[in-house]
């Protein structure tokens, strides 16, 4: 299972992984791209509460919930590529154009 999560962490060319103390992480992310603290971890959670209020459907089951995976890509999907191409949010979800 940890293999597979990375595979698919691989295409996005992840550097580093910035994440609080808990020693799940320090057992299974090597050392040299591990990096514990509050200032990234802070950072890192505001955009995923970004997604969270601005997505609804990604906080919690509502009627309108969809089923569909396939849905649930496509509106996320759409999301970042608004903010994409917002100049003020270039630097989001941490790569830089």
């Amino acid at each position: 299972m940890q293999c597979q999560l990375k595979r698919l962490l691989e295409p996005f060319g992840i550097k580093r992984f910035c994440t609080d103390g808990w020693g799940a992480y320090q057992r299974h992310l090597p050392a040299q791209k591990h990096e514990v603290g509050k200032r990234k971890t802070q950072r890192i959670e505001r955009k995923h509460l970004r997604l969270k209020t601005r997505i609804k459907r990604l906080a919690r089951r509502t009627i309108c919930f969809p089923k569909s995976e396939q849905m649930h890509d496509l509106v996320i999907g759409l999301f970042i590529i608004r903010l994409w191409r917002s100049k003020a949010l270039r630097y989001e979800f941490g790569l830089s154009i």
